[in-house]
């Protein structure tokens, strides 16, 4: 039966919906000690890392992550915290140094009640956006448009991310 409608076809998204890909353990504890080009992993701090979201709303979507695994904000210890702010800030500036976003979303989901995909370990979402970057497509058609491969994406960051 004809309903009328086009497909856009994303069969990639299964392996999120399914779980399939899910490591055993917390994805963000197991990130730091693996290749970057297989996490996704763009910057490793003292204390901290930022890593590119896998499911990201728009391109260049990073995610601040402590090291330890500590699920609530409260909890980091103050040194944690400031180099979260510190990686949140140089994301910032990389991000509009390669990308030239008209401005950003920062933010914690904390607990999964409050939308935390994986509530057992802190990370602050830093999102780039663009006029017109929430058009009909998420809105309507329920698919986010990428126009760069995660790796790539990931390469041009690392580069432009200050040696620490």
């Amino acid at each position: 039966m004809d309903d009328g409608l086009e497909r856009l076809w994303a069969p990639h998204r299964l392996v999120y919906m399914t779980g399939a890909d899910r490591p055993d353990g917390c994805a963000f504890c197991l990130a730091p000690g693996l290749p970057e080009a297989q996490t996704l992993v763009v910057a490793r701090g003292e204390l901290v890392y930022a890593v590119l979201n896998l499911y990201p709303y728009n391109s260049g979507h990073l995610l601040v992550c402590p090291y330890r695994h500590v699920a609530d904000y409260t909890d980091l210890t103050d040194d944690e915290t400031a180099e979260v702010a510190a990686f949140t800030r140089t994301a910032m500036r990389v991000i509009r140094a390669v990308s030239s976003p008209h401005g950003f979303n920062i933010g914690m989901n904390q607990g999964s009640i409050a939308g935390a995909g994986i509530a057992a370990h802190l990370h602050q979402h830093v999102v780039p956006r663009w006029g017109g970057d929430a058009n009909f497509m998420p809105v309507i058609g329920q698919t986010r448009v990428m126009p760069q491969l995660l790796a790539d994406t990931r390469d041009l960051l690392a580069k432009a991310w200050p040696a620490g």
